[in-house]
């Protein structure tokens, strides 16, 4: 599993799409065990606390906070807890099921808790030697024991079965990798509850499927939907003097390659003019966000012709790839939803690009994949490229617009879309991302493979009603963004790729 953090693709001057400080991810842990057993077994009681601790080191691997809320192992420790749980304002908890315990340790916190809790079952030895083992090592080594029990209660307590992470306490890698899973969703919860994103104008008219509803995408998403106005940000433009963008122009075409004219008539070479747009563009851009505290943004505005609105709105490309690659998720079209689904796979740490369907290519078995505009080009295949397009097609305005390809390797597609019902529904499908040559075009585009065959997998995606658009991030993790559905309280469908019989 590949995710992609903070880079050092550009210098200092480009503090713009450095990513910007988040708080940690609060997780909270509290084993479960039978007060019994201590009287009976000396020593177990400490054995039981090594083995919290143990598990608690794991996950301050994974830039979390975390709160230890010790051990609970009767039913007066489980009601003690429950207001300490809450009043800790955590994303997510392990229950550490260091031996077995019985359900009434669990019961009334299931029955209490709203935030989602993973019950961990991972034993100290991989197998008990058989030859000199004891009702000791037996308790030591029962962290499975209680997992029916407790998951019979909450279903009981009209609370979903909880995930689980069953193994070994050390060298597991699939525990492993498990715990930093939910590290990394736990992330994605902190990061929603607060998040701003801006929003700037309108969907374009026609496309029906992107208008949202800001207040249902806050009861979804917790996050908060900031209706911003493109005036504040030509005023930003404005501002920028010459001298602000020297350092930030010459560090663009280090960054970017400069082809000569492509097959695309409209596509031509990086020009100086269509430089200093962008260039400007993107200090405005910083300070824009900087002032408004954003997360993000989605935006579309026309403006009249020949309007410095035109110009300044048309001419966001460069600056918004830079910034998504840092965290900031921009997309055009003012998509919010996508804006979302691309702030989700930023958090997970997989990328998250802007994306649609281009034309399938019948002979070799793939769609191209990709969109105009801004991308996440810290999950780029190789150096990006800048062109100057004469159109943008289908939009107003011209300008340097961003082309490359995503990684090789498997994808993960994210569609959000919004129901008749007015609910909120994930789409989501698993892919390959293969090498090749892809249209010149001043466009994202990525040769797409998906099972059982193009046609088939591209039949499935649209009888689940996505959207347009969607996001792209790089590796599998279809699952992980069902879990996080699951939390949201979303509707989630994952197109498999099983062949049909």
């Amino acid at each position: 599993m590949e995710n992609f953090k903070d880079s050092n693709l550009l210098s200092e001057v480009f503090e713009v799409v450095h990513r910007q400080a988040l708080s940690p991810a609060r997780i909270g842990v509290f084993g479960v065990a039978y007060y019994k057993y201590w009287a009976q077994f000396d020593g177990l009681l400490d054995a039981m606390h090594k083995k919290q601790k143990t598990f608690v080191n794991k996950l301050e691997q994974h830039d979390v906070e975390v709160f230890d809320f010790g051990l609970v192992d009767d039913v007066q420790k489980a009601y003690e807890v429950v207001p300490k749980l809450k009043a800790a304002n955590l994303d997510l908890i392990f229950c550490d099921m260091v031996t077995y315990a019985t359900s009434s340790t669990f019961g009334i916190i299931i029955k209490s808790i709203d935030v989602p809790i993973v019950l961990v079952a991972l034993q100290p030895d991989k197998a008990l030697d058989y030859t000199r083992a004891s009702t000791y090592i037996q308790l030591y080594n029962d962290d499975i024991c209680s997992l029916p029990e407790f998951a019979g209660v909450a279903s009981r307590m009209g609370k979903p079965v909880p995930e689980m992470i069953i193994g070994t306490l050390e060298n597991d890698e699939v525990a492993d990798e498990k715990i930093e899973e939910f590290c990394r969703i736990a992330k994605v919860l902190h990061d929603l509850k607060t998040a701003r994103i801006g929003h700037i104008g309108h969907p374009i008219e026609a496309m029906l499927d992107m208008h949202s509803d800001s207040t249902m995408l806050t009861a979804f998403f917790n996050a908060h939907i900031v209706q911003c106005e493109e005036h504040e940000l030509v005023s930003d433009y404005e501002s920028v003097r010459d001298s602000d963008i020297i350092e930030i122009k010459e560090d663009i075409m280090d960054f970017f390659d400069t082809p000569e004219k492509s097959s695309d008539p409209i596509a031509g070479k990086l020009n100086d003019k269509d430089l200093d747009v962008a260039a400007r563009a993107a200090v405005a851009l910083q300070r824009f966000v900087q002032r408004k505290q954003l997360d993000g943004l989605a935006y579309y505005y026309e403006g009249n012709d020949n309007s410095l609105a035109r110009l300044v709105m048309s001419n966001l490309i460069v600056g918004n790839s830079l910034l998504t690659s840092r965290g900031f998720p921009m997309c055009g079209e003012s998509d919010l939803k996508t804006c979302l689904a691309m702030f989700i796979m930023d958090r997970l740490g997989i990328g998250g690009s802007f994306a649609e369907f281009h034309p399938v290519d019948f002979k070799e078995g793939f769609v191209l994949v990709g969109h105009d505009g801004p991308h996440n080009i810290a999950i780029a295949d190789g150096k990006p490229v800048l062109r100057s397009l004469e159109k943008y097609h289908g939009k107003y305005g011209s300008g340097a617009s961003v082309e490359f390809k995503i990684k090789e390797g498997p994808i993960t597609m994210l569609s959000i879309n919004s129901t008749f019902e007015g609910r909120v529904r994930f789409v989501i499908a698993e892919g390959l991302s293969v090498a090749g040559p892809i249209p010149p075009t001043g466009n994202t585009n990525t040769r797409g493979f998906f099972k059982p065959d193009v046609r088939t997998f591209l039949y499935d995606w649209m009888k689940q009603s996505p959207t347009h658009h969607f996001a792209l991030g790089v590796g599998h993790h279809a699952s992980t963004i069902e879990l996080i559905g699951k939390y949201l309280g979303v509707e989630t469908i994952i197109v498999r790729q099983e062949k049909k019989s």
